[in-house]
């Protein structure tokens, strides 16, 4: 099958084309530095720009599956971005004649109140559907692993502060997953029809707080944290708090706190366990890995 990873050298992307390879697929990696990029023998790597239409002539020519792994949070004006990409997408896959398209999304919920990165993530969704190829969409929480801005997060947090005193969204629940039960979904649901045109939800077997995340992370480090919720902090002044306090750009970390607000876990009647079950990671193993690759 030829699949094409867009977003390529991206956290998710570079991981889904080493095993969309070990798999025996054919694969396309497109991004704006995919040929400077080591790709396993036999990938095609294609440099574009989303941003670009000229640069995207036929990079869906016989292409079966595409996956889009693309979010602009680096950008003030991320969400007209992230419109505008899903619409140049769409119009070169229809064209093209891809078969499947699958988008990796955001948990929310069916909540009305979302931060600005879960609405948009939505519009996407919402964008890409609206197509003659087949679409599956995986809605995922906090994803760990080495090179997830969100773990990267945990993992400064709890290197530099002894003492916290945070929002009071560190006791919101979330359903993190590791990195490799996110790749094994997204290779993994190739194989199951039924998943075409279909929304999931995809997080790790067991429900979180970021408080107990950062408590885990910091004791994986033989480290010990005090954590101090604070009522008066607002998600958008602890995305400023976060600027002090971690290596993740400062776009990213403001987008991903403002969403720390929305309850992220799996809806059941949406888990995508129970139609392509995988042998799930615990998040505390998953964790481990991440410090272990971070520590490489």
């Amino acid at each position: 099958m030829r699949t094409l990873v867009v977003g390529a050298t991206g956290f998710v992307g570079r991981r889904l084309v080493d095993r969309l390879t070990e798999a025996g697929h054919e694969v396309v990696a497109f991004s704006r530095s995919a040929s400077q990029e080591s790709f396993p023998d036999g990938v095609e790597p294609v440099d574009g720009d989303l941003g670009d239409d000229d640069s995207l002539a036929g990079v869906c020519e016989g292409v079966d599956v595409a996956y889009y792994l693309i979010h602009s949070l680096t950008a003030d004006d991320f969400a007209a971005r992230d419109r505008e990409y899903a619409r140049r997408f769409r119009r070169q896959a229809s064209a093209a004649g891809v078969d499947r398209v699958i988008y990796l999304s955001g948990i929310s919920g069916d909540r009305g109140d979302l931060s600005p990165h879960l609405d948009s993530r939505r519009e996407v969704e919402a964008l890409l559907a609206d197509a003659a190829y087949d679409l599956t969409v995986l809605r995922a929480a906090v994803i760990i692993g080495a090179g997830s801005a969100s773990f990267q997060i945990l993992h400064d947090l709890t290197d530099r502060l002894p003492i916290m005193l945070v929002p009071q969204w560190v006791r919101t629940p979330c359903q993190p997953i590791g990195i490799r039960d996110t790749i094994a979904y997204l290779v993994g649901l190739l194989d199951v029809e039924s998943t075409r045109d279909t929304t999931y939800d995809i997080g790790g077997p067991s429900v979180w707080t970021y408080e107990s995340l950062l408590q885990l992370t910091a004791a994986r480090k033989g480290k010990s944290v005090r954590i101090v919720p604070v009522p008066v902090m607002t998600p958008k002044l602890s995305s400023y708090w976060l600027r002090l306090t971690t290596e993740v750009q400062f776009e990213i970390a403001q987008a991903l706190a403002e969403g720390m607000r929305n309850p992220v876990t799996v809806d059941e009647t949406m888990d995508l366990q129970s139609v392509v079950p995988i042998e799930q990671t615990p998040i505390e193993t998953a964790v481990s890995e991440a410090l272990a690759e971070l520590g490489r």
